[in-house]
């Protein structure tokens, strides 16, 4: 989900949209993989029909085919244009994160800060953006992005940087129903 969110925030700042038909996607696999055996590993089908797919023989790929495909491609597309926004946002610029979720910690009943379903937009600072981008891209488990971004909330919402709740230790951030993220 927190992953998801990120690689989607940075699809957004793509200057030319990605390959849409299945022939040109696979070309564009096989390009950047340099072969067809790496690719037709890396979707789960055989080489041959990476071929046919290349050769336009095959049009449309079965939707579980067809939704690896995207997701692969993507991953890929303008690895520059992906590499500056992130830098951007690590550097400058920072993160907006929009979730409705349940957010808070353990309070007195009848506070404002009690546990509780919260809708959110809030900007981050660079330095947790570029928390989130360098764990992703580590292999991090949506868990510990979660961890991050409740820590970031902590500071930036819950504790106005450190103008309040001084002694406020953990955030939880459970139930999430909405999570999207903006450079």
């Amino acid at each position: 989900m927190f992953g998801d969110g990120l690689d989607a925030a940075v699809q957004k700042t793509f200057t030319r949209p990605a390959p849409k038909s299945a022939g040109v996607q696979m070309r564009y696999l096989v390009k950047q993989l340099k072969g067809t055996r790496p690719v037709a590993e890396l979707l789960g089908i055989s080489q041959r029909t990476v071929e046919r797919y290349v050769k336009d023989q095959i049009k449309k790929p079965r939707s579980q085919l067809a939704a690896r495909l995207e997701r692969e491609v993507k991953k890929r597309w303008q690895p520059q244009i992906r590499a500056k926004a992130r830098q951007q946002a690590a550097t400058t610029g920072g993160i907006v994160i929009d979730t409705q979720a349940r957010l808070g910690y353990t309070a007195p009943i009848g506070t404002t800060d009690q546990d509780r379903i919260r809708h959110l937009t809030v900007a981050l600072p660079p330095r947790y953006a570029a928390r989130l981008f360098d764990a992703q891209e580590a292999g991090a488990s949506d868990q510990e992005l979660r961890m991050i971004a409740a820590e970031a909330l902590r500071e930036v919402y819950f504790q106005d940087n450190g103008r309040r709740a001084g002694s406020l230790e953990e955030v939880r951030f459970t139930d999430i129903g909405h999570l999207e993220f903006q450079l």
